[in-house]
Parts: C-alpha cells; structure tokens; sequence
C-alpha cells in the first residue's frame, strides 16, 4: 500500500492531514503513534476509504483506493475500529459470521467456505468456547477479540487496528497484541495499528510511523524511531531510553 500526498480536512477549512506520504510494508506490522490529535486514526481512516481526502491517493495494488467497489475492498482489507456497537443478546458466533458479507450474495446461506473461515476465525482468537455467548456476557477483552474474529472471518490479507488496546487494562492489552503477533508471524498478515502506548508499538511493531500536526515526521524500525531526542520533540517529554539484552528496547518517562 502507498499513500501519496493526502491531504485531508473535515471542515475543508483546517487540515487534520497534510500531504502525507508512505509506504505499508507487505507481511509487517506498522504502529502509527504520536500525540492526541495528531491524525493518526484519520489517516488509517483515508487508508481504509472511510475518508476521502481532499488531495492525494491511496494505492492498494496497483489501484487506487477509491475506485475499488465496498465488497471488493472488503476482500483486501479489514478494519476493527475504535468504538465498535452490536446488539447485547448477538451471540459470538453469529457477529463473528458478519466477517463473510463481503463474500455472499443476498440472501445466501453460509456455504462450507464460509463456516470454515468462522471457525478458523474463532480459533485464531480463542473463541471456540464462546460460540453461543452473548456479547453481554463477554469482558472488555473477550469482545475486543469478536471485533477481530469478524474481520478475520472476511479472509484478507491487511488488517487495520485503531486503537485496539484502548480501555482495556494490561492483562487484556497485552493479550490484544500478543495475537496481532501470531496472526501476523503464523498467517503473514500485514497489520496496521494506531497505539499510543510507545513500549507497546516498540515491542509489537516491525515499522513505526511517528505523526505530529498532521504530519508524518518519522518512519522505520523502532531502534532507528524511538530515542531520547525523538520523544522530546514529539511528545515533549524527558525520557530515557534504554536496550536491555533480556528485555531490549524500551522507554522511561522521566519528567517534562
């Protein structure tokens, strides 16, 4: 996937993007961080065509973004958004199922296919248990993991994750991108998440893009993004970085 010189506004008056560029590199996973209000669910929005941009283009193999038709996108590419809502008696199962729209024709029952590739899904995400829980009855992590087990349902090669870990607490953090991780290194997913928690986009991440004002201002392998200097100018704020041999790379806040 390319982006190229997008430039997006939600009241084409003041620019929440200006002409970004970059590139997602196929098989990884890319954080995009930076501060509140920097942009960074903006722009995974524009990548998804949730949000046309005013200028610029999104370049899905070899086409661009927006002259793909809905069910046709959806067989490329999949998005768990933020702030996501579904009935509270749906059962797992049945949201999980959802995933296969873009792959039936109205009306149609799920074939083989399709119940093979829910069950692939709910096995991915260690939902086979919870087939006939209700999502009220899940936790705050157990229905984070439905939201993903519908988009992998759809069978895509890119995955888009915006904000994934938010409100959970630790324990159901890490164990949000503990399976980005798998999904990623057993099935070769390119995943493309908005964090803001800068040790978690170090741990989990092969390429990290840093956004400011609606910019992007760096891009690489954490080691060569995330020092001293860089979290000062972003962020504003003093920290130590360190490269552990049994924990390796991380950062500590120390004062602004």
């Amino acid at each position: 996937m390319e982006i190229k010189q997008i430039t997006f506004s939600y009241d084409k008056k003041t620019d929440q993007l200006k002409s970004v560029s970059s590139e997602i590199q196929p098989g990884k996973v890319t954080a995009i961080i930076g501060p509140n209000g920097c942009g960074k669910s903006t722009l995974l929005g524009v990548m998804s065509s949730n949000y046309v941009p005013r200028s610029g283009q999104v370049i899905l193999d070899g086409k661009a973004i927006n002259t793909y038709k809905p069910k046709e996108l959806a067989k490329k590419l999949a998005v768990v958004h933020q702030h996501n809502d579904a009935p509270s008696d749906m059962t797992v199962e049945k949201l999980t199922s959802y995933g296969r729209l873009p792959h039936s024709s109205l009306f149609a029952q799920n074939g083989e296919e399709d119940e093979k590739a829910i069950d692939w899904a709910l096995s991915c995400t260690n939902l086979e248990g919870k087939r006939t829980v209700t999502i009220d009855q899940l936790s705050g992590g157990e229905r984070q993991r439905v939201w993903i087990a519908m988009a992998l349902a759809q069978k895509t090669p890119i995955l888009f994750l915006d904000e994934p870990t938010t409100f959970l607490d630790i324990y159901y953090q890490i164990e949000i991108l503990e399976l980005v991780k798998r999904l990623n290194e057993t099935y070769g997913l390119t995943i493309v998440m908005v964090l803001h928690d800068i040790n978690q986009a170090i741990r989990y991440s092969d390429q990290i893009i840093v956004m400011k004002s609606g910019e992007i201002v760096m891009k690489g392998e954490p080691h060569e993004v995330i020092t001293e200097q860089t979290v000062k100018a972003i962020y504003g704020v003093d920290v130590l970085v360190k490269d552990d041999k049994d924990t390796g790379l991380y950062m500590v806040p120390i004062g602004i």
